[in-house]
């Protein structure tokens, strides 16, 4: 079978473990072109890729191209979404897949429109661990779940340069790092039903940090946080309550680097952890065999719509333009 071929929008940092590294590990599949604002070469050559264009068009315009990466700013993540699509290919955008839920419509709607894919990678989502959770919250081991909490901090320090820092680019907190515990209690316990939150603003007016707390149905109180500034240390975690007893994971981003699960249940208290690659790879072989059987994704459609609204729930909460 004829390898799933890759092309980079976007001659980005993330691009080498999110997609590069773990295609590098397969034989079904190769990034074989990238592209930049400027002349890409140099880091075409560094990451082993062959082709290496100026100006994205000239990728979308390669008939050689399966999928697409987008790892642009969140600000060019819709209008280049919607030029692969149109260019016949299929998409595996970075998070946030836009800027707000106005333009995640837009994307699936062209999605739907060309009969293309649409990806949205929450690599985490992918991993075992997150698997694991999703099964241990269905059993009811727990009992009736009362209580969530979620948060992603990392220190980010201030740079009025940096796009992390931008609102007009896509910048915050919650569009860089809370997304992903948005992500987590949605796929445990669907929408929320309501939403009160705070924020802290950078002097550029991007979220320096964000607390919500989202309803959900059942009467479960989420408290949700996200806190991207020089004060911040790395921590990603989740711990939900019940009547019969309590989990708490800790590192849900990145579990490869190390992680931990603790249940505590009628006294008793157990640890563990789950087996697994890292995040990228798992991600990288969902997307391949999705592909290649036609099978809708569970990062998609209107799955990422849905993130945005949320995202964009909190910020109206919050006073956040």
């Amino acid at each position: 079978m004829k390898p799933l071929t890759i092309g980079l929008l976007g001659a980005s940092g993330i691009a080498q473990r999110s997609v590069i590294d773990p295609a590098h590990r397969r034989d079904d599949v190769r990034v074989t072109a990238v592209a930049g604002r400027k002349d890409p070469s140099a880091y075409a050559a560094e990451h082993k890729i062959p082709t290496a264009y100026t100006g994205y068009d000239a990728l979308l315009s390669d008939d050689s191209i399966d999928l697409v990466y987008v790892a642009l700013p969140p600000s060019e993540h819709a209008r280049w979404t919607i030029a692969a699509l149109e260019a016949g290919k299929d998409v595996l955008c970075e998070k946030p897949i836009t800027m707000n839920a106005a333009e995640a419509i837009a994307v699936r709607d062209a999605a739907e429109r060309t009969g293309h894919r649409v990806i949205e990678a929450f690599h985490d989502y992918y991993h075992p661990l997150q698997g694991w959770l999703r099964e241990f919250v269905e059993s009811g081991q727990l009992g009736t779940i009362t209580e969530v909490t979620a948060e992603f901090n990392a220190t980010n320090t201030f740079d009025p340069a940096s796009l992390r820092h931008d609102p007009a680019l896509g910048g915050g907190a919650l569009m860089d790092l809370g997304c992903y515990p948005v992500h987590w209690v949605r796929s445990l316990f669907g929408e929320p039903t309501s939403t009160v939150a705070t924020a802290e603003l950078n002097p550029l007016g991007a979220d320096r940090s964000t607390e919500a707390t989202l309803t959900f149905a059942g009467g479960i109180t989420c408290h949700l946080r996200t806190n991207a500034g020089e004060d911040a240390t790395f921590q990603s975690f989740i711990h939900i309550t019940g009547s019969a007893g309590t989990v708490h994971v800790e590192n849900m981003v990145f579990p490869s680097a190390g992680h931990s699960i603790e249940i505590d249940r009628q006294g008793l208290s157990f640890v563990s952890t789950v087996a697994g690659d890292t995040t990228y790879d798992h991600q990288l072989s969902a997307v391949i065999d999705s592909l290649r059987a036609g099978t809708t994704l569970p990062t998609e459609g209107g799955d990422y719509v849905n993130n945005m609204k949320v995202i964009d729930g909190i910020y109206t909460a919050a006073g956040v333009r």
